[in-house]
């Protein structure tokens, strides 16, 4: 699959839209498997659907008018990247509601995140992950592929070409550090 997947990524960069839609056709499970993991480990009570922050995520990536993936990698370490601004934003939208904000807009076809009583954490968490991204990139990327896009160690460590041994010491590293930045945080 990695090899029509880098052949579709081709026909994207040269502007083939066609090539658009079947690479998603083509990993639209790998995605869907992605979110559920990782709307199920993240929020326990799922009501964010994952058939939602998929087409969200599809509609996120497909919105550019030429985009500039280069690899499979660059690929899914770009859908981590909306799926995680779609849960922030519906965190947003949540915490604005919850505090009075006008009538919620609603993109997710009407979903509800169970993210009421934690979206100040979710909020916070998309902080220390940004001051992680400036400090570590490497680190942030696997953040990103294994809270975000749900990836297993090893679906981790062929998508950023690394050692699954380097992926789980990244992993324990990135996982304290966040820690540290969330404890930091009053509440």
């Amino acid at each position: 699959m990695t090899g029509v997947v880098t052949q579709l990524l081709i026909g994207v960069r040269n502007g083939d839209r066609a090539a658009l839609d079947r690479l998603f056709a083509l990993v639209y499970e790998d995605l869907h498997a992605r979110a559920h993991r990782e709307l199920g480990q993240s929020y326990g009570a799922k009501t964010l659907s994952t058939t939602a922050l998929v087409h969200e995520t599809y509609l996120k990536l497909s919105a550019a008018d030429r985009p500039e993936w280069q690899d499979r990698r660059h690929f899914f370490g770009v859908a981590a990247r909306a799926m995680r601004q779609i849960i922030v934003d519906q965190a947003r939208r949540r915490l604005a509601h919850k505090r009075g904000g006008q009538a919620l807009r609603l993109d997710i076809a009407d979903v509800d995140v169970p993210i009421e009583e934690r979206a100040e954490e979710l909020l916070a968490l998309d902080a220390a992950v940004e001051k992680l991204e400036r400090e570590d990139p490497r680190l942030a990327e696997v953040v990103n592929l294994r809270f975000y896009a749900g990836l297993s160690v090893e679906d981790t460590a062929r998508t950023v070409d690394l050692s699954e041994r380097t992926v789980k010491r990244d992993w324990r590293l990135a996982r304290a550090y966040l820690y540290d930045e969330l404890a930091k945080k009053p509440g």
